[in-house]
């Protein structure tokens, strides 16, 4: 609903931040991967955003990098983790750290992080380990706003459109040739998967 916010910053107390949008200010939720990068008051920001409404409430976040939001919303997806746990991960470690941990299976250095038990831990692992390369890989290139390069920009939209992050790779890379650019790839890709 609401995906990305640019203005003024007008408040910043942790987990707190008010965004002025021409006149309306926008109260968000934030990890401290966000504040450490915000600029001082009566500054200029655009943050990524997740929009969240439960029965009793609604809930905006916001984020500095992509990337970080794209966490924020896989790490969600595991059963029992919310938007606290969530925002924990992003304050507690970087984005390429977790990924890292999720795909070493480090279940003790995740249990350090503020309310993640050795269970949560495990299920983090199980769950995510397939799309952790996706989340470190991604995760540069997310954070410019510009993929490195056709071939990974391709990648990317092939795992928007379903397919697992290794299977995307893999298809990209096939399909590549000198010179083609990202919706050249795609589409190659696309083609010869229907074979």
């Amino acid at each position: 609903m609401i995906g990305r916010l640019k203005g003024i910053l007008v408040h910043k107390q942790p987990p707190w931040l008010v965004i002025d949008v021409n006149g309306v200010g926008y109260e968000l939720e934030a990890p401290m991967s966000t504040f450490y990068d915000l600029p001082e008051l009566g500054r200029e920001v655009a943050l990524f955003t997740h929009y969240a409404q439960k029965e009793d409430s609604v809930s905006l976040y916001g984020f500095m990098r992509e990337s970080e939001r794209r966490l924020f919303r896989d790490v969600q997806k595991v059963s029992g983790i919310g938007a606290r746990i969530a925002l924990a991960v992003l304050s507690g470690v970087s984005v390429d750290e977790f990924a890292r941990l999720v795909q070493a299976g480090d279940v003790t250095a995740l249990t350090r992080i503020p309310g993640i038990g050795k269970k949560t831990a495990e299920r983090i692992v199980v769950e995510l380990r397939d799309r952790a390369a996706d989340l470190a890989g991604g995760g540069a290139a997310a954070s410019g706003g510009i993929p490195a390069d056709a071939q990974s920009e391709a990648v990317i939209a092939l795992q928007q459109l379903g397919y697992k992050p290794a299977e995307a790779a893999r298809m990209a890379k096939a399909a590549f040739e000198n010179g083609d650019d990202a919706a050249t790839i795609i589409r190659k890709a696309l083609k010869s998967a229907l074979r």
